[in-house]
């Protein structure tokens, strides 16, 4: 999927556990994913690493791949600061850094940031309004670089299709994926980011998936029942096999073609195991080798 120079490819990697590597490890992990032949390296900002300052390590360890900081938090920074540093590495590694914007959640605002948390939608709008109009001028920098909106309603669906370039919905099944496209409509980015767990013994990994699956619950439980998924927090088979892909590269990759036919343009991976300390250099591999060839 290309815009304006960034062009994410179809398959990308979504490295959920980036904060809890040390920085030496942080920047051999994203070279073995580019080295892997990703198109885009996508990362979460929480309460660990800066997003910002997360990207520009990445950014410089890597020759090629685009970095895309997929939930960058709108209470991290204000949003003069958020469109310079935008700007800065849009400016210094030209068609490589993706911006995606995030609403945050109350306790993250409020509890660690001490922000006063707002309405998802209306504070997201003015924070674009105030990004928009920013001041900042790196000689032949564009105006307006590329993002994207870390949006799983349809408040923010709609939203992202009207002020950036698209939507990045984390976490849901294929059925979200095609409720998705029909609110952004056909022109607009969809990229989706799915857990999976690449093992050929489901019965070993079902402990994880569920774990995994009852984190992604808090904020997704009126929408996974719109979907119709029954009795979401009794977490049944169904819906954690719908959260949470498990099984061997072949399986996976079924899951990737679901999520492509459903209307998503981009599908990156957020590869979970039992050693969320230590890069899934392995995983990572095996899944390229499967997922990649005749793709990039």
């Amino acid at each position: 999927m290309n815009g304006h120079g960034l062009d994410l490819g179809h398959i990308g990697i979504w490295a959920g556990d980036f904060d809890s590597y040390p920085a030496a490890t942080l920047r051999e992990a994203a070279v073995a994913i580019e080295d892997s032949g990703y198109g885009t390296l996508w990362f979460p900002e929480t309460a660990g690493r800066e997003a910002m300052a997360q990207a520009g390590i990445l950014l410089a360890a890597t020759r090629r791949i685009v970095v895309a900081a997929g939930t960058a938090d709108i209470y991290a920074r204000d949003a003069v600061s958020t469109a310079a540093a935008q700007r800065t590495l849009d400016e210094a590694f030209p068609g490589r850094f993706l911006l995606g914007l995030w609403e945050s959640h109350p306790s993250l605002a409020e509890d660690v940031r001490g922000h006063r948390f707002g309405p998802p939608r209306e504070t997201m709008r003015g924070y674009l309004d105030t990004m928009d109009a920013a001041p900042f001028g790196p000689p032949g920098s564009p105006a307006a670089p590329r993002r994207v909106l870390a949006a799983l309603g349809p408040d923010l669906l709609a939203l992202a299709r009207e002020r950036a370039w698209g939507a990045h919905p984390l976490g849901m099944p294929v059925e979200h994926t095609r409720t998705a496209r029909a609110l952004l409509g056909p022109d607009a980015l969809l990229a989706v980011t799915q857990l999976v767990v690449l093992d050929p013994d489901r019965s070993a990994t079902a402990d994880l998936a569920r774990s995994y699956a009852a984190a992604l619950l808090p904020n997704r439980r009126a929408l996974l029942h719109d979907l119709g998924f029954e009795n979401v927090d009794s977490l049944d088979d169904r819906l954690v096999d719908a959260l949470v892909s498990r099984g061997p590269a072949d399986a996976i990759a079924h899951r990737v073609e679901e999520h492509l036919e459903a209307g998503a343009d981009h599908v990156s991976l957020f590869v979970v195991t039992a050693t969320p300390q230590t890069p899934p250099l392995r995983q990572w591999r095996e899944l390229a080798e499967r997922l990649l060839i005749g793709r990039q």
